[in-house]
């Protein structure tokens, strides 16, 4: 397999995607390939559903990329937003229409990161034990830096309902970390 060696190669690799060059599509591909893959982890833990959301995103990436702008910023981040989408649609698309009553305890959402002093390796452990929307709501929140009010719109949640995922998670996180430490 041929990898792109280094970036400045990166223009003649995307050119070649333009021409729907399956060589050219193969280096970018395996070259972005773990950070990807480590962005899509973030939000499912079955390796088949990582692998289906990184290949659903690169397969717009590949039909996309003639858009691509670099004027308007790095090709890494463009790709990142595509991959990202993707695993936000296989989300939406497997929810189910479940609104959850706001309590008056979820209204003071904290936005400290509960893994802050995490290793990856950690993280995408917590991140296993939680449910599959809690996990997206949390990876989202705490790891995408997105508001509360963005994730309502791209999950297509009311706004209770993500302040619950992220008061779920919260709870969970902290019962996880608290048996961490007594182990």
């Amino acid at each position: 397999m041929a990898f792109i060696q280094s970036m400045d190669h990166l223009p003649e690799i995307l050119d070649g995607c333009r021409r729907n060059d399956r060589k050219s599509q193969e280096r970018l591909y395996y070259h972005f390939y773990p950070a990807m893959f480590t962005l899509c982890k973030k939000f499912f833990a079955e390796d088949h559903d990582i692998q289906t959301a990184l290949n659903n995103g690169m397969m717009k990436v590949f039909k996309n990329v003639s858009q691509y702008d670099p004027s308007k910023g790095e090709f890494f981040n463009w790709m990142y937003t595509i991959i990202r989408n993707s695993c936000l649609t296989i989300l939406r698309d497997r929810k189910p229409d479940v609104s959850v009553e706001l309590k008056e305890y979820m209204l003071n959402i904290s936005h400290e990161d509960p893994f802050q002093n995490s290793e990856w390796e950690d993280i995408f452990l917590y991140l296993n034990k939680l449910p599959p929307a809690t996990r997206a709501v949390c990876s989202l929140f705490y790891l995408e830096g997105f508001s509360i009010k963005e994730i309502e719109y791209e999950m297509r949640m009311k706004e209770g309902t993500v302040k619950w995922h992220l008061n779920d998670s919260r709870n969970r996180l902290r019962d996880i970390f608290t048996k961490s430490k007594e182990s």
